[in-house]
């Protein structure tokens, strides 16, 4: 749990200072970021960090408790954390870019932070690239897939397991379908809730009837509906080929 006497983005700032101070005393500057920093943290609230060196062998996040205080950190030099922001940017998925762009520096280089917020906010501000064709497929498949199992399924844990696995797939075709950003976990009826409140509404409401009653019909319905504009459900004919690299030698298995 969260130091109690965190209560203010001052005393996060000043605690994420001696963090930084102590463990990465090496670094170029740091990010500080996430619901501590915009003052709607909880009891269960981490400190959100970015740290920058010159070089680094390999990023890595690393979690851990400093005063009292859980930290996930995201440590990173300016080659590694342009690989991450890239591909943050390509697959739509925007946590990382979020806590960059909202983030307050803290460190010897605060016109090198100021930078890359500023180029961050930009690619956030111009929304993600449109989902490739075979991405888009492959969505649509995963979700046809689902449908046709909770159509199908049988007694009462089956239809919540299928609706754990349909929502996020539901979830990230209803956003990246309208050209938005894709959001994951608690982020996702935010997301839903900020583009479109009949839409949030929709969601809240079928995945409520599936989960308290196992009534499938509207998480059908909506899927369909979101199906609907990129061609609705996709099984007759799709085919989706392996990499030629996929071998191994034969002859373990018996064929």
């Amino acid at each position: 749990m969260i130091d109690p006497t965190l209560s203010t983005p001052a005393e996060v700032l000043a605690a994420a200072r001696a963090i930084v101070a102590s463990r990465y005393p090496d670094a170029v500057f740091a990010l500080v970021a996430g619901s501590l920093m915009r003052g709607e943290g909880t009891a269960h609230s981490d400190l959100d960090l970015i740290v920058l060196h010159d070089r680094v062998e390999a990023s890595r996040r690393e979690s851990f408790v400093a005063g009292g205080v859980p930290v996930e950190a995201f440590v990173h030099d300016d080659e590694t954390l342009a690989w991450a922001i890239d591909v943050a940017a390509t697959r739509g998925r925007p946590s990382l870019l979020a806590l960059i762009a909202e983030a307050t520096a803290i460190g010897r280089a605060p016109q090198r932070a100021a930078r890359l917020k500023e180029a961050v906010a930009g690619i956030l501000a111009k929304g993600p690239p449109p989902m490739p064709p075979a991405q888009l497929d492959a969505l649509r498949y995963a979700i046809t897939d689902a449908v046709q199992d909770l159509r199908g399924a049988r007694g009462e844990a089956e239809p919540l397991a299928i609706g754990v696995l349909l929502y996020p797939l539901l979830a990230e075709l209803a956003l990246r379908g309208r050209g938005q950003w894709n959001a994951t976990g608690k982020w996702v009826p935010r997301a839903l809730a900020r583009i479109d409140g009949a839409l949030a509404g929709r969601f809240d409401h079928a995945f409520r009837a599936l989960f308290a009653s196992g009534t499938a019909d509207a998480v059908i319905a909506l899927a369909e509906r979101e199906l609907a504009p990129h061609g609705g459900m996709r099984f007759d004919g799709d085919v989706q080929v392996a990499s030629p690299a996929w071998r191994a030698p034969a002859g373990r298995f018996g064929a």
